[in-house]
């Protein structure tokens, strides 16, 4: 039996697609918010859906949304909500995007839903109750070797221009293979236990907080490039099948 936190994710979610798939392909106008990241309205009514699904079951819990802003941040629980995590891809009419849908209590992930309604995935997770995806239940790879797995990478530029830039090279050398799947995609095949390891160097919270749930409640590692655990801050992922994550770690140290 699914909680009612969850329960109350998977409505906002699929009220969140429908949205989605109205305003798919139409030619959207397209506004640069100010850190250069683009919106349209699709992204602020997806948004605005989602917390009215969810604020009418828990009118105390606090919200933290992409483009509708943040509410009540010190409550005992706080929802993160990304509409369109991928508006890029959303503008440009390929579907590589997902709603990103988290609760975090008390400072810790607790629940995720990624759904991505034009790709045809819908994963969620409570830790402790297993991952799923379209109803298959979810579980991370055995592959304890680097040399016999598979690295997905995303949004490296920050890496790019920094130290750990040289390392990642030398450990994309030793990979069995290396794919740059991004956004939701390498997450859900993560989980899936089709890939091993995910690097991303320039993210936010929003992106990545719901995987991160669907990725540990199926037997893996999520943490940030410095082993640290997620907080509302992190900026990058390392996430893995849990037994390559000294490895990965180690070698971007």
């Amino acid at each position: 039996m699914n909680s009612p936190f969850l329960t109350t994710a998977l409505e906002a979610a699929r009220a969140g697609a429908d949205v989605i798939r109205r305003y798919y392909q139409r030619n959207l106008q397209v506004t640069i918010k100010a850190d250069k990241s683009p919106v349209t309205e699709a992204d602020v009514e997806t948004e605005k859906v989602i917390h009215n699904v969810i604020s009418s079951k828990f009118p105390s819990h606090g919200f933290y949304g992409e483009e509708t802003g943040q509410s009540a941040m010190d409550s005992e629980y706080l929802w993160l909500v990304d509409p369109i995590d991928g508006t890029k891809a959303f503008v440009r009419e390929y579907p590589m995007f997902s709603t990103q849908i988290a609760l975090m209590h008390r400072g810790r992930l607790i629940l995720g839903v990624s759904s991505a309604p034009v790709y045809g995935e819908l994963a969620w997770a409570e830790i402790g109750q297993g991952a799923w995806l379209n109803d298959q239940p979810l579980k991370v790879s055995e592959i304890d070797a680097i040399e016999l797995g598979a690295i997905s990478a995303g949004n490296l530029k920050t890496l790019a221009s920094g130290p750990k830039w040289d390392r990642f090279g030398k450990l994309v050398a030793r990979a069995h293979r290396i794919r740059g799947y991004g956004d939701f995609l390498h997450y859900h095949l993560l989980a899936a236990g089709k890939i091993d390891v995910v690097v991303e160097s320039d993210v936010n919270i929003l992106d990545i907080a719901a995987c991160a749930v669907i990725v540990e409640a199926a037997g893996g590692k999520f943490t940030d490039l410095e082993g640290k655990p997620l907080t509302l801050e992190t900026t990058s992922v390392l996430a893995s099948n849990g037994k390559l994550h000294p490895t990965v770690l180690g070698a971007l140290a």
